[in-house]
This record gives structure tokens, C-alpha cells and sequence, in this order.
């Protein structure tokens, strides 16, 4: 009975120990750190041109609506096919077009109206300066969403060289705040960011894009499409490592 006291007392002695050792290593391994925030804003130059040319045919059968636009949009895009620029459909619909007659107080039908829409975008604003003039004043033909913008292949590289000074602008406020401690800043234990540019594309849906990215190009008094730079931020949370 005395050895089995003696060997559980051990045990406990041992497991007491154990547990002081291993949390002096935790209190050890864990370091300070300090959470601090930085920022850079800078802009992106807008290096592509868009504009939407949309076909709208009204007949009063919805065969003979649909040929006419088809053919119509057919002879476009055979013109913008001996042009530089890119194209994409992004309006297709044909419905019934109807109109309220006040002299009998009921709506009548007018035809079959056929919409097609596709967007065009250029690097050159000549471009799509020169496709307007060539389609200005053609019937059943308008052109709307006139904007320029930043292309992801140019903004990639500036957003990723912004995300590197807001991580830098962070370091030195790490730094600023430690010095008041007598310590110092060491390693870039974690980071979360967040981005916007005010007119990114979105080039996986040409639709959705061209409903949700607002105009951004204008004309001056000389009639030449003119627009400002895109406006870049980035803004980080690090956390640093305090020595």
C-alpha cells in the first residue's frame, strides 16, 4: 500500500511538472503582436474604349422583326470584323410591342419589336470614334453606354504594386507604435486586404457589365471622347510581430 502511494504521488509530481514546463514554453512561443492598418491610393490609366450599338426593328410579325435585325446586325459586325477591336452580344430579345390609344381607351398592338445589342471595345479611342461616325444616323441603329476603362491586364500590376506599399505603410505605424515601448517590429504574421477601383470591368458577363458600370467617358466642345483616370485604393489589417 506505501509503494502504490509513494508511486501516485510521484506520478501527480511528475504531471505537475509537466504542466509548469509546458506552460512556460506557451507563454514563450507566444508573441506579441500588434494590429495596425495601412492604406495606398493611386490611379490606373483608362486603356480601353467601349461603346454598345444596338439594333431595334419593329414588323408586324415576329419572323419578319427578327430577319431584320439579324440582317442588320449581320452587316455590322461584318464591318467591325475588318476593325481592331472585340465584340460580344449582350442583348437578344423579341417581344410585342403595344401602346395605349387614348381615342378608344385600350391598348393596341403596334408589332413584333426585335432588339440586338453587342458591345464593342478598342486600346484606341480613334477607334470607336470612327465607328460611331460610320453608324451616326443609321436607321434602326443607336449607340449608348459610351465609356472608357481599365483593362484587368492593365490593372493587375497596379493593384498588386499598391497592395505592397499599403502593407509598407502599415509597417511603419507598426514600427511608430512599438518604438513607444522601447521594442521593435518584426515578422508579417498575417494581412487581409480589401480593393476598389471606381470603374473595374467585368469582363465575364458583357451584360452585366454594361449595366453596372456607369459611363465614364465625355466629350469636349472639339467632339473627341475624353475621361480621367481610374481611381485605385487598397486598404490592409496587419498584424506584426512585436521584439
Amino acid at each position: 500500500m506505501k509503494k502504490t502511494i509513494i508511486w501516485i504521488g510521484t506520478v501527480i509530481g511528475v504531471a505537475a511538472v509537466l504542466t509548469l514546463v509546458f506552460g512556460a514554453l506557451e507563454r514563450r512561443t507566444t508573441p506579441r503582436t500588434v494590429t495596425v492598418n495601412g492604406e495606398c491610393l493611386t490611379t490606373a490609366p483608362r486603356d480601353k474604349t467601349a461603346i454598345t450599338l444596338r439594333v431595334t426593328t419593329l414588323a408586324p410579325t415576329a419572323v419578319a422583326s427578327m430577319r431584320a435585325a439579324t440582317t442588320q446586325m449581320a452587316q455590322i459586325t461584318e464591318y467591325l470584323k475588318t476593325q481592331p477591336v472585340e465584340m460580344q452580344t449582350t442583348q437578344f430579345n423579341s417581344y410585342e410591342k403595344t401602346e395605349w390609344n387614348h381615342d378608344e381607351q385600350r391598348s393596341i398592338t403596334l408589332g413584333i419589336e426585335t432588339t440586338l445589342a453587342v458591345e464593342v471595345s478598342a486600346n484606341s479611342i480613334d477607334v470607336i470614334e470612327n465607328i460611331l461616325s460610320r453608324f451616326a444616323g443609321t436607321p434602326n441603329v443607336f449607340s449608348e453606354n459610351l465609356r472608357m476603362y481599365t483593362s484587368p491586364q492593365r490593372l493587375t500590376p497596379i493593384m498588386e504594386e499598391c497592395l505592397s506599399v499599403a502593407v509598407e505603410n502599415a509597417r511603419t505605424r507598426a514600427a511608430a507604435l512599438a518604438a513607444g515601448d522601447g521594442r521593435s517590429v518584426g515578422k508579417l504574421l498575417s494581412v487581409s486586404y480589401g480593393t476598389n477601383a471606381n470603374d473595374i470591368a467585368r469582363p465575364e458577363n458583357g451584360l452585366m457589365r454594361t449595366k453596372m458600370v456607369a459611363a465614364s467617358a465625355m466629350v469636349d466642345t472639339g467632339g473627341t471622347i475624353v475621361s480621367r483616370d481610374t481611381d485605385v485604393s487598397v486598404s490592409v489589417s496587419a498584424v506584426f510581430e512585436i521584439k
